[in-house]
Order: structure tokens, then C-alpha cells, then sequence
């Protein structure tokens, strides 16, 4: 096995996370791409150009290559119409390829889209990971229809998937139950965290870098803003609690904007405008200054294939209370780490933690302790081991 191609179609891995379609998927891409090159393989990332500015090609580090691919069509941009352009963006990975990949990793539906076009034109296998899914975003969500064309896609994508790769277990059971896929072709890999930027540190400096108050309780809530994410529960929160809360995030999807300014109207409503700070999106390793600075971080998504906030507050050792869905519910033990709430009433879980320092300090150090089984090394590891093991199998026939 040399070379492995990525596919990471609507969304840079070096675009910042929480800027439009920036989030979690990114950092993943990025350091799983990087820490796969770090253990001598040669990583090709192919994604959508949006400027004719950006190079054709990155060398990020040795090993790691973005290839940024641009369209004809200049006017796709949304995410929700990229579908358009699939098979354009297709032919033009194959067009960039300098030697036949050993193996296409695909990131998110839309990608998996691609490669299912790759696998049967290049004959190599495909893994996919789909970071959401639309029936499990259904779901936790009785208010979302679920998008039938995207359900659909997805489902054809894991009949030719030769591995689908699940964040948790949760998600692993939730992809047996919702698409019908053969367990023995789901493979669990949790994402990591890089501890060299996310691990405890001193609140009170982490304060004054930032300019927040040194002593009142601070809330942290770190995401993009959408509905999906919850962050209306957080707002809602603060009735009961005291102090701060802190937003880092900006508008994502097609309700991003009109979800912003919503929350702007919600604080204005509860009054809460000396309460609520909102910030904009950060560099991804200035995040943890952010979360050393919070006495609690909340996660109140209705629907989370892993929760890669949760693990870095915790890595930092801030203790996080989160919904009680998808990859939180084995990132967050309850009452050792943080707290799962299932019935949005988050202000009673926060307030347990900022009324007793005792309680804080032993969720803390819990949470640090606990989040060292999460690399980003062991979990190259894990999918080097999978790509070399589907290097010796019969590609899956496509259902």
C-alpha cells in the first residue's frame, strides 16, 4: 500500500473550522490525513477550489498533498447543490491522479458519492465515512424531514462501501438500523485530539488572554450555528444560571444567518445582553485558551455522529454536559466527566457544576485523564490497518 486518496469534496481540511461548512469534519480530515502521512504513507486530499487564488496544489507537510478542484460551473456553491456537480469533480480527481491509489477514503455523503464513481472506474476499494447521516439527523429531530434523495444516496454509497467507518459505536448500531448494513462491513474509529494544543492549563491566564472576567462563571458553548446544534438551549440556559456565556461560531448551512440573528433576538428577549458574548469563528489550536477559560462547556446538538467539542473541552479538562445523543452518549460519562441530558433542561446540570468546586474540580481532572485513550496516531492506526487489510479482499460488489 503507497498511496491513499481522500475525498473531501464540499470542504477544505485547511479551511478554518466554524466559517460556514467548517467544523469537525475538517480538523478530521486534516489530522487523520496528516498523522496517516506521518506513518510513511503518501496522503492525496482532493477537495473543491472556491478561488481562483488558491493553488492547484498544497504540500501541507511531507506526505500530505490538498489538491484544490476547480469547477466550471462557478455558481454551485451551496453545499445543498454540489450534487450537480459530482461527476465533473470525478473526472477531474482522476485527471490529477500520478499513480493508481491503493485505497479511496470518502468524507461525508457527497464525497462518498465521488468515490463510488472512482471505486468502479479505478477498481480499488472504498471506505466511507459519513460524519452526519440524514435518517439519523431525522431521528433526533422529529421536526427535520428527512431529505430523501440524500437518504437515498447514502444508502447506495454503503452497498459499495468495502468498509463504512463509524465514529462510536453508537453510530455503528444506528447505520445497522437505519440503512441495513452488514455489521461485519462497519469498522469503529473514534477521531482523536491533538494534546499538544488541547490539555489543561491556568483558567485565570486563559481569561485575561482573552479579556473575560476573572472571576464570574463562564458557560462555553464552541460550534457552528444552525439549528441542528442547539445553541437557542444554551441561551435558554442562562435563566437559571449566573454569569457568562460564551459563543465561538458563525452561521453555517442555508438557516445559519437566519439562526444567528434569531439568537441575537432570544438574548434581547431574556435580556441576557450583558450575559451572552458572542465571538467569532477561531484557528482551531487558539480553541483551547477558550475552553481552559470555561468553567463548563455545553454541547446541546440534536444530532452528533461523535462531538469533537466534547472531547477537546474535556481534553482541556473542562467538564461538558451535552445532549444524550449519537457519539456523545460514549464521549461523556455521566457523572464522571460531565453530564447527558435528555430532556433540554441543560441549566440544572450546569448549575450543578458551577455551584460546587469540588464536584468541578473532580469532573476536571476526570475528563483530562480520561481523554489521553483519544490520539489522532491511534486512530491512523487503526484505518492503515484497514486499508492493508482490503488491499488483500474481493471488492465488495455493489448492491
Amino acid at each position: 500500500m503507497s498511496k491513499i486518496a481522500i475525498v473531501s469534496m464540499h470542504t477544505s481540511p485547511l479551511a478554518q473550522p466554524g466559517i460556514g461548512d467548517g467544523g469537525g469534519m475538517n480538523v478530521y480530515v486534516r489530522e487523520l490525513s496528516a498523522s496517516i502521512a506521518h506513518l510513511g504513507f503518501d496522503c492525496d486530499v482532493y477537495t473543491i477550489s472556491w478561488s481562483k487564488d488558491w493553488p492547484e496544489v498544497v504540500e501541507v507537510e511531507p506526505g500530505l498533498k490538498v489538491h484544490n478542484i476547480a469547477i466550471e460551473d462557478a455558481s454551485v456553491s451551496a453545499k445543498e447543490h454540489l450534487i450537480e456537480v459530482v461527476e465533473e469533480f470525478a473526472d477531474k480527481v482522476v485527471g490529477r491522479l500520478d499513480e493508481l491509489p491503493s485505497v479511496i477514503h470518502a468524507n461525508y455523503w457527497l464525497s462518498g458519492k465521488v468515490g463510488h464513481i472512482l471505486k468502479h472506474q479505478l477498481e480499488v476499494p472504498l471506505v466511507s465515512t459519513f460524519h452526519t447521516l440524514e435518517r439519523m439527523k431525522a431521528q433526533s429531530n422529529p421536526d427535520l424531514m428527512a431529505e430523501v434523495e440524500r437518504a437515498q444516496a447514502e444508502s447506495e454509497i454503503m452497498g459499495c462501501c468495502d468498509a463504512i467507518v463509524a465514529s462510536s459505536s453508537v453510530e455503528a448500531d444506528q447505520i445497522v438500523e437505519l440503512y441495513e448494513v452488514e455489521p461485519s462491513r462497519i469498522v469503529v474509529v473514534p477521531p482523536g485530539v491533538d494534546h499538544a494544543f488541547f490539555s489543561p492549563g491556568d483558567k485565570i491566564q486563559a481569561r485575561r488572554a482573552l479579556g473575560l472576567d476573572e472571576k464570574a462563571p463562564i458557560t462555553l458553548f464552541v460550534g457552528r450555528i444552525q439549528p441542528l446544534k442547539g445553541t437557542h438551549l444554551a441561551v435558554e440556559a442562562m435563566q437559571d444560571i449566573p454569569g457568562l456565556l460564551t459563543i465561538v461560531g458563525g452561521p453555517s448551512g442555508p438557516k445559519g444567518d437566519e439562526e444567528l440573528r434569531y439568537l441575537h433576538s432570544l438574548v434581547g428577549k431574556l435580556q441576557l445582553q450583558d450575559r451572552v458574548i458572542f465571538v467569532d469563528p477561531q484557528p482551531h489550536e487558539l480553541l483551547s485558551t477558550f475552553y481552559r477559560a470555561a468553567d463548563v462547556c455545553v454541547v446541546p446538538s440534536r444530532s452528533e455522529s461523535f462531538g469533537l467539542v466534547a472531547l477537546e473541552a474535556q481534553s482541556c479538562g473542562t467538564p461538558v454536559v451535552a445532549s444524550a445523543v449519537g457519539g456523545l452518549l460514549s464521549l461523556v460519562e455521566h457523572g464522571i466527566t460531565g453530564y447527558l441530558v435528555d430532556n433540554d433542561n441543560y441549566g440544572d446540570y450546569i448549575s450543578k457544576v458551577l455551584e460546587s468546586s469540588e464536584l468541578a474540580q473532580r469532573l476536571s481532572t476526570n475528563s483530562a485523564q480520561w481523554s489521553l485513550g483519544y490520539t489522532w496516531k491511534s486512530s491512523a492506526e487503526k484505518l492503515v490497518s484497514l486499508f492493508a487489510n482490503l488491499a488483500t479482499r474481493e471488492l465488495v460488489e455493489c448492491a
